[in-house]
């Protein structure tokens, strides 16, 4: 009889589910969206009942189309949106608030505030900035902002933590109050080369340590899943956060090893072996999958704020596109970009700058400036800030990029992805799937289940690799770069 794996990704837009055999063969997936709201400006959240319900609705329609019965799954693996937060009553199992997203930025005043004096000792400890993207803020506002709040936290009446988090309680009928190192290092509340929550970070940002779960740093047997949930008691083997998934998916598991996910945001991990190298102020450090039995292992991380995002900004905000899709046909439509720039700072920038503040900027319009050079220099300012980020990751950790691994969407679009490598003037190979996160979870809780022993034994996601190398001189590249850079700070400029 064959065994079974079942991946859940649950991510900031919808949940997937997959499920695959020990031979790498996809038998059976499910989607389904959920919504999001933003209820002030800056503001970003999400139904945290709505996101338990797409996760039953995908996982059990994979079970149903692929006729398994739970039995028959000898793991189930979980990935998620990373920093975004639930907090929820342990008794009722319901949150008491929704989740506040990653992209959400209502905590900028009280990151702004704690930055004197303790950025360098927390980017230390933790490997991170202070920063509204990270969780202990979002916990701690949730606390103060939902009356009687911190005082049943105090009774230990009250949870907190990440999706995974959520999900395991849910999924273990609330036996289970864990999370992983993957997960935890992104909350500003983990020590990362101890890989342990830390008393003084959660004195600092005033979330009480009682409110979190465990870390589970195994590689085995995290929870077993409650027999109402899929109709028998499954093992849930993996836990980890949805771009280290897709750093082990793409087999980033050696130091210099590095790979972006293009998403609604862009995440560059360039994997550092069993040392956190936390001492750039412009990149995170950030754990990576660990092995069964292996020392702790860790990441750069270049965290790009919005790059998709930029896309469906043109199609939902600008409604001169009606679908991603067009915006190749039209790059492509352009012998250049006619000297139009965007920044698509829409929610401030990320890596490597950090600036919440930075507003976003299309510049160099004229009266020859059609939509096909707006998408052109939209799809162009990913490929601008991936080179930023790869640029500092090659200072701070000594292995200089000799080629990109590409996942998410946006990589079916081959004008950005040979631009990528044009601008970068290394190789881009893009995976045989875009679901890089979703067999990340897949390999992860076969790993933990030994379904297969090792990383060798990982088999290859179904599809072909597609690899594009760079065709523009270095006096091309660096010359566009500049000129990126020449808008950008003027983006930056333009609220001081």
């Amino acid at each position: 009889m064959s065994r079974y794996v079942m991946a859940i990704d649950q991510g900031t837009s919808s949940t997937k589910s997959m499920i695959v055999d020990e031979n790498g063969r996809i038998v059976a997936s499910s989607s389904a969206p959920f919504p999001q709201s933003f209820p002030r400006p800056g503001w970003v959240e999400h139904d945290p009942e709505a996101i338990w319900r797409s996760v039953l609705e995908t996982t059990r329609g994979a079970l149903s189309s692929a006729r398994v019965d739970a039995s028959q799954l000898a793991a189930v693996g979980i990935t998620n949106q990373r920093e975004t937060t639930v907090v929820w009553d342990r008794r009722t199992g319901r949150a008491v608030y929704p989740a506040i997203v990653w992209q959400d930025r209502r905590t900028s005043s009280t990151c702004a505030a704690l930055e004197s004096g303790v950025s360098d000792w927390v980017r230390a400890h933790t490997g991170l900035r202070i920063d509204p993207y990270f969780s202990a803020t979002k916990v701690a506002w949730i606390l103060d902002h939902v009356e009687g709040l911190r005082d049943r936290a105090r009774r230990g009446e009250i949870a907190a933590g990440t999706i995974d988090s959520w999900l395991l309680w849910r999924m273990t009928g609330g036996r289970v109050h864990a999370t992983d190192p993957t997960n935890a290092s992104r909350t500003l509340l983990m020590d990362l080369a101890k890989v342990a929550w830390d008393d003084e970070l959660c004195q600092l940002f005033e979330v009480p340590s009682s409110v979190l779960g465990r870390i589970e740093v195994g590689g085995a047997l995290i929870a077993e899943s409650d027999p109402d949930v899929w109709g028998s008691p499954v093992a849930i083997t993996a836990v980890l956060g949805d771009q280290q998934a897709a750093l082990l998916a793409q087999g980033c598991v050696s130091p210099g090893q590095t790979k972006s996910t293009y998403g609604t945001g862009s995440f560059v991990l360039q994997h550092t072996g069993a040392t956190p190298l936390t001492a750039s102020p412009s990149l995170i450090a950030t754990a990576a999958h660990r092995a069964s039995g292996a020392a702790p292992q860790y990441a750069l991380e270049g965290s790009i704020f919005t790059t998709g995002a930029a896309i469906q900004w043109l199609r939902d905000g600008l409604g001169i596109i009606t679908s991603a899709d067009e915006t190749q046909e039209l790059a492509q439509s352009l012998d250049d970009n006619g000297d139009v720039w965007f920044v698509p700072a829409l929610s401030g920038l990320g890596a490597p700058h950090w600036d919440p503040d930075a507003r976003g900027l299309l510049i160099g319009l004229t009266g020859g400036t059609t939509k096909a050079h707006v998408a052109r220099a939209a799809l162009e300012s990913i490929a601008y800030q991936t080179r930023e980020v790869v640029e500092a990751m090659n200072a701070q950790s000594g292995n200089p990029l000799r080629e990109l691994k590409a996942d998410g969407g946006a990589t079916h679009n081959a004008w950005l992805m040979q631009f990528q490598s044009d601008v970068l003037g290394v190789p881009v190979v893009v995976s045989a799937s875009i679901q890089a996160t979703l067999w990340g979870a897949a390999y992860a809780a076969g790993l933990g289940a030994q379904v297969w022993h090792s990383y060798n034994d990982l088999p290859a996601a179904s599809g072909h690799v597609i690899r594009y190398e760079p065709s523009m001189s270095d006096d091309q590249r660096d010359e566009l770069q500049e000129r990126w850079s020449s808008a950008l700070a003027r983006s930056r400029e333009w609220t001081s």
